[in-house]
């Protein structure tokens, strides 16, 4: 995004502040890994969870516990954790030159189809913070389940300005 006032890039700290958005505290692992890896220019981030204060927001299915727009709300706030550890890891979300990669697996239940519709929760967070110029590929996936049972799981890679 470019300011068109003196057209500059507008940060993505500033646009954060221009949307309204607060942070959460990052997550912490469930497990035996890392949040995040950073080798040479990339920054990866393993598989966030739609966690509060190290607690699951959501637990279940998509198309049997949860809706659609149950499902965005859920990729979003997943996001916003993956922001979170790349903000704790890089000091500054201004350091993200782009997003390169994002999966978003769902626990999807009988015939839930709309994966695509659920993960522009998290495109559009990413989109909106980052401008469309960084916008990613990405990878969708239903799969029977996730860990801890919620229905959303998060894995980006970004690139990132040394």
């Amino acid at each position: 995004m470019v300011n068109p006032v003196n057209s500059q890039p507008i940060n993505a700290e500033l646009r954060l502040l221009e949307l309204g958005i607060k942070l959460p505290a990052a997550p912490t692992p469930f497990g035996s890994y890392v949040e995040a890896v950073h080798t040479g220019n990339l920054l990866f981030l393993s598989g966030l969870l739609p966690v509060v204060d190290h607690k699951p927001k959501y637990i279940g299915r998509l198309g049997k516990e949860f809706d659609i727009e149950t499902g965005r709300d859920t990729a979003y706030t997943t996001a916003l954790g993956a922001l979170a550890v790349a903000k704790e890891y890089l000091g500054s979300l201004d350091r993200v030159a782009r997003v390169v990669r994002h999966g978003v697996y769902m626990a999807t239940h009988g015939d839930f189809f709309n994966q695509p519709t659920v993960a522009d929760g998290a495109s559009d967070l990413f989109r909106d913070v980052f401008g469309s110029e960084k916008m990613s590929a990405r990878l969708v996936i239903g799969v029977a389940s996730l860990p801890l049972g919620v229905p959303v799981e998060l894995e980006v890679i970004f690139e990132v300005e040394t």
